[in-house]
């Protein structure tokens, strides 16, 4: 039986829809809020369960083979964050442990790193300096993993049907600019949610004691900021930028100062180097960015479109907003 947590979130949703397409095993969903509007197919049970409450994973992991861990909590209150993330985390691999389950994968994120310039980032190329309540607890649930001789993947930005953090997010974000700094040249590592939550399921089916630590699970390619602004404009119809060729300072002052770390990550390199984790599981990482895009562009265009028909446009409570790794 694989155990699926996070199982109504944006990739926590795809991860179990791909595990109970393959049709061999038996899944359990760990469900914090309400019901997922479509069970997997095959042979699917759901188990309310509360992170923040250890005692509601107790027997959650009961003849459970794998456990997929997709949930968290990326808010800002860090009593809540540490909470879901580092000693829910803490008290699931435990009772994973305790009830003989042979690996333990973790959908984590690489907004561990930090702020600054990340070139081809290998992992364990630079020391995780997180920034967030999130990030920071996040990191701690890592920790939790890799103690079990787990699997933790860190994706930095997710895109696909269901995002509703970080393609929103970018399109307010540029709006407001009005331009690309340095041209558009920033590289970004994204990920399709549908190569995300493939490579997750890859990972359950490694055989016990292989693929251990911490892998970075963006495509291989990473993305231009320039491309990124090319592909909304063909597709989502997001006007053209009246400045080609924006100075940092001036974009600043556009967004405001408290948003310089949401501004960072359009202006300067976040690719995180990671070619490991398609290779180990042998899963593709997917089409590339354009044709990927393209493929999810319905979905977001009907949901800028409502959120505009409400005058009314995503903004970004916290740092990891754009992650969208829930």
């Amino acid at each position: 039986m694989i155990l699926v947590t996070g199982a109504t979130g944006f990739v926590g949703s795809r991860v179990a829809a791909i595990a109970g397409a393959r049709g061999n095993q038996r899944l359990r969903l760990a469900l914090h809020r309400g019901r997922p509007a479509e069970l997997p197919p095959g042979p699917v049970e759901t188990v309310e369960a509360d992170l923040s409450d250890p005692g509601s994973v107790r027997g959650l992991c009961d003849g459970v083979r794998v456990v997929l861990h997709c949930a968290s909590h990326v808010g800002t209150d860090p009593d809540l964050c540490d909470a879901v993330n580092a000693r829910g985390t803490r008290a699931l691999v435990e009772e994973a442990q305790r009830a003989g389950v042979a690996r333990i994968v973790y959908l984590s994120t690489a907004a561990v790193y930090g702020d600054g310039v990340h070139r081809e980032l290998a992992e364990g190329g630079a020391v995780c300096l997180p920034v967030s309540a999130a990030s920071r607890s996040r990191l701690n649930a890592e920790w939790s993993v890799l103690r079990a001789a787990g699997t933790v993947l860190r994706p930095y930005l997710v895109y696909g049907t269901g995002d509703r953090w970080f393609v929103p997010a970018a399109v307010e974000l540029l709006a407001a600019m009005g331009g690309l700094v340095d041209r558009g040249r920033a590289r970004l590592s994204l990920v399709d949610v549908d190569a995300l939550a493939a490579v997750i399921v890859a990972a359950a089916a490694a055989p016990p004691g292989s693929l251990t630590g911490v892998y970075h699970a963006g495509h291989p390619r990473p993305v231009q900021v320039r491309a990124l602004h090319a592909a909304m404009v063909r597709h989502l119809g997001v006007p053209a930028l009246s400045h080609p060729d924006l100075p940092y300072e001036h974009a600043l002052l556009r967004v405001r100062s408290s948003r310089r770390h949401h501004l960072d990550m359009l202006a300067v390199d976040h690719w995180f180097e990671s070619s490991r984790i398609w290779a180990r599981t042998g899963c593709p990482p997917g089409a590339g960015f354009a044709r990927s895009f393209a493929r999810h562009a319905p979905w977001y265009r009907g949901l800028l479109a409502s959120r505009a028909a409400e005058s009314r446009f995503p903004r970004a409570p916290h740092s990891d907003v754009m992650n969208g790794a829930d």
